[in-house]
């Protein structure tokens, strides 16, 4: 019987923080192990990344479609791929993998455009493949406790929402970052880190967006995109909720603060302090929820992985995200389907396209003059469950 899988990664190459993340949380469960790489355009550092994971140097590949048709051939495949590239080549990388029968994981965004996501979304369900996004923030335990306490509508009807991201590594940089380059993508800030709060907010309320009214601005001489943004929003519901990221806000580090307020109380999570969750229910007194300590629902505490007061962190949510892949796609490989299964819990191809989606009505609603836009959210295609 299937136990472990077999990955390889696209990009990533020794030097970037975001490869070694994913890396390390993919294998963290010891459920994985990296057997495939082209991580880098340049040999040298890609032979170089490929020793550091002790991978056979017959399994280095100088570009990724050699590597999925190589790795497609074998009969030791690789069982997914990590992308961890560029914003503009995902789309491609993506493509390539999974007409070859290759089940992905992406970093986000996970396209430049949406049609490019949506087709991505019906090739992987056409074709019965698991299409992951690393959301990374749907990975802690405490916002999952928080989702939890939505559906079981403790804090009553949500009735408005405030969600920031602050960061100020702009402000640091002395040359461009490739996040700031206009031919990588449509969006800096929005696209990185605003991608984020909306996932978050739809990940804990199940809110869906109605219109959207944003404000993009570019601060400094470096930057081509934005890296200020403000977004008033409008959900489908009569709630309404105000979004503020930023990559140039001196004395932020990495502030994505969630904050809801229902009919019966309000809930707040950041992620400086992940390990807590701030529950205020209407005649009651404030309580400070604590990962470990305090009774979670069993849907967060599966989640957890160590007792109370030992902090848990980024390396573990990504684990959790790739936990979640993993196990659904062993029991697809071992029962052939996943009819009848419940669905892990981890961002799939459907939320990666709404990201998209998400970046493009604040880039029309900014370029229009801040004016309010229609969503119109897709439905995603149904999940068929059936491996190739």
């Amino acid at each position: 019987m299937q136990s472990v899988l077999r990955f390889g990664m696209v990009g990533g190459g020794v030097g970037s923080l975001i490869g070694d993340i994913h890396a390390r949380g993919a294998m963290f469960d010891r459920r994985n192990v990296l057997t495939a790489g082209c991580f880098s355009r340049d040999s040298d550092k890609s032979a170089i990344t490929g020793e550091k994971y002790g991978i056979d140097p017959d399994r280095l590949y100088s570009t990724y479609r050699e590597m999925a048709e190589m790795e497609a051939a074998r009969e030791d495949r690789i069982h997914f791929v990590v992308i961890v590239t560029p914003n503009n080549s995902h789309y491609e990388i993506a493509k390539a993998f999974l007409l070859h029968g290759i089940h992905v994981v992406c970093d986000k965004p996970v396209t430049i455009e949406e049609g490019e996501a949506r087709e991505l979304e019906r090739l992987a369900n056409e074709r019965g493949l698991l299409f992951g996004v690393t959301y990374t923030y749907s990975g802690y335990p405490m916002v999952k406790q928080a989702r939890e306490l939505v559906r079981q509508e403790e804090i009553g009807d949500i009735i408005s929402v405030m969600a920031e991201y602050p960061q100020e590594w702009v402000l640091h940089a002395t040359a461009p970052s490739w996040r700031m380059d206009a031919r990588q993508g449509k969006s800096c800030c929005v696209a990185d880190i605003g991608v984020h709060v909306a996932h978050t907010v739809s990940y804990i309320t199940g809110l869906e967006i109605e219109s959207l009214c944003a404000d993009l601005q570019s601060h400094g001489t470096l930057m081509e995109l934005d890296n200020n943004a403000n977004i008033m929003v409008k959900y489908t519901s009569g709630a309404t909720g105000m979004y503020w990221c930023s990559q140039v806000a001196p004395g932020s580090k990495n502030g994505l603060k969630i904050r809801l307020f229902g009919t019966k109380g309000s809930l707040e999570w950041q992620h400086e302090r992940s390990e807590e969750l701030q529950l205020s229910i209407l005649g009651k007194p404030f309580q400070l929820l604590s990962r470990g300590r305090d009774p979670m629902f069993p849907a967060a505490a599966a989640f957890n992985r160590l007792p109370g007061g030992h902090p848990e962190g980024l390396y573990e949510a990504f684990a959790n995200i790739y936990a979640a892949f993993s196990g659904e796609l062993l029991k697809l490989l071992r029962d052939g389907t996943l009819t009848g299964a419940e669905p892990a819990d981890y961002p799939r191809i459907s939320e990666g396209a709404d990201g998209v989606r998400f970046i493009d009505k604040c880039l029309e609603s900014s370029d229009k003059g801040a004016v309010w836009v229609k969503y119109d959210a897709a439905s995603a295609p149904e999940r068929t469950g059936q491996p190739v």
